[in-house]
């Protein structure tokens, strides 16, 4: 019986998927130990990384931050590629632009109500994600001493209450001329803006539903949060830039994925008929056709695995074991969706005049019953992606995220500008240089192309990040790094047949780019390991 090569085939092109490709093709090719293949259900490489061009602008469709940069691995990279600078606009978040706090109704908020507010927000985060010791700000302990199961949000909730507890007296505060909100109100409603900021951060369409243990071990990277100037889609291409032509393959959808779990021999799986031995894991297609290999790296969203494990039942055969399925059960896997607009502005296109600048804006919403539209409600902000850029940005979470999926870009637009009118419309919100709602009612400036990202119904994705939801702990993302099978208790049965990658396989930095690149090389590194290979570069 003649023994080929290895057959490494990689499921998926993202950044897990090119990180562990990069790792084997540079760390064996001169020993050429492994027959290599990336297969791509897309028509395109970078996954949940997709840098586009939309109104003379750089944007990010997925992927915007390089979370931490002291030690980041995707850090290292961009510097190396030297795709931190650009002369080419793009969504650098580098704003020199005013900021303004808008309230439903038109009352701008000085900051000396909304930073004590932001301060205790910012203070509450810190200490959920483990970043401060002290115990004071709640107790989450039972008389036994061990942690309650407990919510980020009623966390959250429940320090907001300790603040207000600390403090007697509730001023009045004029909102409108209809009526006024007193002082406990509005803070209220400002610290629903900064949760709503949270929604996106953590993907959970609700923050009673993240784990507040679970959410302590996430870890950023320190130093300074930053955007890539040349585009995220720089740090793919330069991963997959070393692969030789052919290796990646797109298109190429499987469908299901057959392999042998400890109760099963190699007999019961397709041989190979060119003298050859045979191959223990089979993947096939939605084409129709197949190819075996020795070993895949799985790098689908768990919103794949949730589809194709929970839902249709269908993707692996046989079925995976329990304690797999558990951990992908539990795990949650939300949908953050991006909204660009493009300001037009007819007086500054005939006189090319960037005097006006539209506000980074935060709002904050009281009212139920105006004509603002119920998916604009839980968005926190809008405003340009660079300075004096005429391209706007507003984040969404949960099912606001999956309803601007469904929604005509008029729709768009006209919900977009009803809720821009209601703030803008008290003479109060007009600030020095911005625009104003007068501008916008007399047509000087309104907005002209809509793009919006479709993380949620893509069937690719379906969805965009993982969380750690209540019931769920750090040991599920562990077990979603386990490869199968999981021991070798029958030694007929081929070791490492699947293992997985991805961002939702990383215990400290799922949810993030640099943690599906850290989970690529950690399932290389699994392989070099096995065939005692150098993992050295």
């Amino acid at each position: 019986m003649v023994i080929k090569k290895p057959r490494i085939v990689i499921i998926g092109a993202g950044m897990a998927g090119l990180a562990a490709a990069n790792k084997l093709y540079k760390s064996a090719s001169s020993k050429e130990l492994f027959e290599l293949l990336i297969v791509e259900g897309g028509t395109r490489i970078g996954g949940r990384i997709n840098t586009k061009e939309f109104c003379g602008d750089k944007v990010e469709i997925g992927a915007t931050w390089i979370h931490g940069i002291n030690g980041s691995p995707i850090h290292q990279i961009a510097q190396n590629i030297n795709s931190l600078e650009s002369e080419k606009p793009w969504e650098c978040m580098n704003w020199s632009t005013d900021e303004v706090t808008i309230a439903e109704g038109g009352l701008k908020l000085n900051q000396t109500i909304v930073k004590p507010i932001n301060d205790l927000f910012n203070k509450l985060v810190d200490f959920s994600q483990g970043k401060t010791v002290e115990d004071g700000i709640i107790n989450n302990r039972d008389e036994n001493g061990s942690c309650r199961t407990l919510s980020l949000g009623s966390f959250l909730r429940k320090g907001l209450e300790a603040y207000w507890g600390s403090r007697k007296e509730q001023e009045e505060v004029k909102v409108n001329h209809e009526g006024s909100w007193n002082k406990k109100s509005l803070e209220s409603a400002i610290f629903s803006m900064f949760e709503n900021t949270r929604r996106t951060y953590t993907s959970a369409g609700d923050l009673n539903t993240v784990d507040f243990n679970a959410e302590r071990e996430y870890s950023k990277f320190p130093g300074e949060e930053i955007t890539i100037a040349k585009g995220y889609s720089s740090i793919i291409e330069s991963l997959a830039s070393v692969l030789p032509a052919g290796l990646i393959q797109l298109g190429r959808k499987v469908s299901r994925i057959e392999w042998q779990n400890d109760d099963q021999t190699t007999s019961g799986m397709e041989n190979s008929n060119d003298g050859y031995v045979s191959r223990p894991v089979k993947l096939h297609f939605v084409d129709g056709s197949s190819i075996c290999a020795d070993h895949v790296i799985l790098t689908v969203s768990l919103g794949v695995l949730k589809h194709g494990v929970l839902q249709d039942s269908c993707l692996f055969t046989p079925a995976l074991p329990n304690w797999k399925i558990q951990a992908i059960s539990r795990l949650g896997f939300g949908v953050v969706n991006k909204l660009f607009l493009q300001l037009n502005s007819k007086h500054d296109q005939e006189n090319n005049n960037t005097s006006k600048r539209f506000p980074f804006l935060h709002m904050v919403f009281l009212e139920q019953d105006s004509v603002i539209p119920w998916w604009m409600r839980k968005t926190a902000s809008l405003y340009p992606i660079y300075s004096n850029s005429n391209v706007l940005l507003s984040w969404f979470a949960g099912e606001e995220a999956l309803a601007l999926e469904t929604l005509s870009d008029e729709e768009i637009l006209d919900g977009v500008s009803a809720t821009i009118l209601n703030l803008l419309s008290n003479s109060q919100s007009h600030c020095n240089g911005t625009v104003s709602c007068d501008q916008i009612l007399n047509g000087e400036v309104k907005f002209g192309k809509v793009l919006r990202s479709k993380w949620g119904t893509n069937p690719l994705f379906l969805g965009s990040y993982s969380y750690a939801a209540i019931g769920s702990s750090g040991d599920d993302f562990d077990t979603m790094a386990e490869p199968l099978p999981k021991s070798a208790l029958n030694k007929n049965v081929c070791p490492l047949q699947i293992l997985f990658a991805g961002e939702a396989t990383h215990r400290t930095h799922y949810s993030t780019a640099h943690g599906a690149y850290l989970s690529g090389i950690r399932e290389a590194n699994r392989l070099l390991q096995h065939y005692n290979c150098s993992n050295d570069i």
